[in-house]
């Protein structure tokens, strides 16, 4: 009997029709294509069983001189720096305030009353306290004398909890001599869209008060970039910070300001960086002089290999330039040859010129849209990034890049949390990855991948809030909204458990015609043509066929054509040939695995076909 050979285009189509796709893929689950076939992605394992505070969506990697490996990671809480698997807090002060008698328990609980005038906190700040004495009780001093996340009140009063029960002896007050060291005001884990009343988050404003979009009451994001050894980081439309690795991971971020003679130094901006060539940080949205306002869309840089210097004079390199479309600058991102800004509409490109003037800026596009500050990513000179409805590529000019799941994607995307976006580059496969919360999702929950040396796309389920190359580090690593950090492209399993899961990877095709698809056909057999790779010795997958009466139909109807009967069959490491009985016009092949330590490639399968009439 004759063999037909099963070969499929390589990508995932999801906006045409079945007939129209007809030799293609359409749905997909953790598989990507090599050389034009599918074939699983790998496994991720955390990095270490502590978690961190917040969701993190920031990560920067980069080595000390005397070798240390650090991963700076920005959270809506904290903002850390890991080593080893440990979690180091360097997050700023925001004050250090001296409090007299601050405390006050209540028998029976364990939330403790904390008085402080005007102590400028919100809801989830962190304090720690020092110089407390016992309250005479159950609370001691060394339960004071620690780290709270604060429960606001109002104004002048926040509580904590403590973590014993105070009991009636617990009468005192912790004493004249209260340090409180306040950090910076945490951030949102929750999109904020628009302003005015009922737009802020509690406590984030007086009572009836239009809400002002700011680091206070938006998504938390941070950038960040190494000026050496050290770190320079900010959140986004707020404080720049600048962090000396000589003093070690036990001390905390402190202003660059701070460490500044000159006066106007920004204390405020959307986003810092070291530019790699050149090396001077550049602060773009930043205020200007000694104005305690942002700038949207100010550019201002320091003075050349000096973080300190940033009044223009004759002899320094220091200066500014202004955009002029759009209201504010979304993302800066670096590539070898310039620096790429972005505002809402507009695409600049910002090059190094020399003395007098430093740096240019020149429009390239005045026509684009792009989701949020983590949505664009660089791969060399060539710049990727989400649109609002688009996905974009710069390679010297900008274009659309061509996406068959663009309706899938933009269909079903959740647009008041499109900040949440994460454009992450997997440079061994040659991947660009968008992390994205779907429209029943407040979160990132499902992601779409771009092969770019392919050409290829697939989209599957993963919740990831950030993501880092590797580079430094062997593996890419990225963190969950369960606050792990993860090693990826690391097995063939999902490490986010103990004992690990499978990986639930499927991929299946639209339909194809059995021989000329205009008669029916009897499939009496099946050739697998599977490889199993990097996994355990029992390795084991179904390759499911469903035969139609007629192939396809339009997705966006809801309708399928009738099924007339379905064959799984079981594939494991030397199996060569499955014998199966199906008759129907066309069939859809689905591939797929759930046993763990399984990773497979698919080739081409045969059929074994014959004309077969209808009973």
């Amino acid at each position: 009997m004759p063999l037909q050979k099963l070969q499929f285009r390589p990508g995932v189509v999801r906006d045409l029709t079945g007939y129209t796709n007809e030799g293609g893929w359409r749905i997909s689950n953790l598989v990507r294509f090599r050389y034009g076939f599918p074939e699983t992605i790998g496994g991720w394992v955390k990095n270490s069983t502590n978690q961190f505070l917040g969701t993190c969506r920031s990560l920067l990697n980069w080595t000390t001189l005397s070798g240390d490996n650090l991963l700076g990671m920005g959270t809506h809480l904290k903002y850390y720096i890991e080593r080893g698997g440990q979690y180091n807090d360097i997050t700023p002060l925001r004050s250090t305030v001296v409090l007299s008698n601050p405390f006050t328990a209540t028998n029976g609980s364990s939330v403790v009353n904390v008085y402080d005038v005007a102590h400028g906190c919100l809801e989830g700040d962190f304090v720690t306290f020092s110089g407390a004495v016992s309250l005479g009780g159950n609370v001691t001093a060394v339960i004071l004398n620690q780290e709270y996340q604060i429960t606001y009140i109002d104004a002048d009063n926040y509580s904590i909890t403590v973590s014993v029960t105070a009991n009636a002896s617990d009468s005192g007050n912790g004493g004249a001599s209260v340090t409180a060291a306040y950090q910076i005001n945490t951030g949102l884990d929750t999109q904020v869209g628009g302003t005015g009343w009922g737009a802020g988050a509690w406590s984030r404003g007086a009572w009836g008060s239009a809400t002002t979009l700011s680091a206070g009451n938006t998504l938390r994001l941070w950038s960040q970039d190494n000026y050496g050894e050290d770190l320079i980081f900010n959140v986004r439309n707020g404080g720049v910070y600048y962090w000396d690795a000589t003093t070690g991971l036990g001390v905390r971020g402190v202003t660059l300001a701070s460490l500044s003679t000159d006066p106007t130094t920004p204390t405020l901006a959307a986003q810092v960086m070291v530019s790699d060539r050149d090396r001077h940080v550049i602060a773009f949205g930043a205020n200007q002089g000694g104005s305690t306002a942002l700038d949207p869309l100010s550019i201002r840089f320091s003075s050349q290999e000096d973080p300190y210097t940033w009044t223009a004079t004759a002899t320094n390199t220091a200066g500014d330039l202004r955009l002029g479309s759009g209201s504010q600058i979304i993302k800066a991102i670096e590539t070898k040859r310039e620096i790429l800004v972005f505002t809402e509409v507009a695409l600049y490109s910002m090059q190094y010129v020399g003395p007098p003037y430093t740096f240019g800026v020149q429009m390239i596009s005045n026509n684009i849209s792009i989701n949020g500050y983590n949505s664009a990513v660089a791969m060399d000179d060539t710049v990727f990034w989400m649109g609002d409805t688009e996905f974009y590529v710069y390679t010297g000019t900008t274009a659309p890049l061509l996406c068959p799941l663009k309706d899938y994607v933009f269909d079903d995307f959740n647009f008041s949390e499109k900040d949440k976006v994460y454009a992450a580059l997997n440079s061994e496969y040659n991947e660009v990855t968008w992390f994205y919360p779907s429209a029943s999702s407040s979160e990132n929950d499902r992601y779409v991948t771009f092969n770019y040396l392919e050409k290829v796309w697939t989209y599957g389920l993963m919740a990831r809030t950030a993501w880092l190359d590797h580079g430094v580090r062997q593996y890419p690593q990225a963190t969950s909204p369960d606050n792990y950090l993860y090693n990826h492209e690391f097995g063939t399993d999902d490490g986010s458990t103990n004992p690990s899961l499978p990986l639930n990877a499927y991929i299946e095709s639209s339909p194809v015609d059995i021989g000329e698809g205009d008669m029916f056909s009897f499939v009496r057999r099946i050739l697998p043509d599977v490889t199993f790779i990097n996994g355990t010795n029992d390795p084991r997958l179904d390759m499911i066929i469903k035969t139609q009466n007629y192939p396809g139909s339009n997705y966006q109807s809801g309708s399928s054509s009738e099924i007339v009967r379905t064959a799984v069959v079981p594939v494991e490491q030397y199996t060569q040939v499955k014998d199966i009985r199906l008759r129907g016009r066309s069939l859809i092949l689905r591939v797929e695995s759930n046993r763990v330590g399984t990773c497979w490639r698919l080739g081409s399968p045969r059929i074994e076909v014959q004309p077969d009439g209808r009973r």
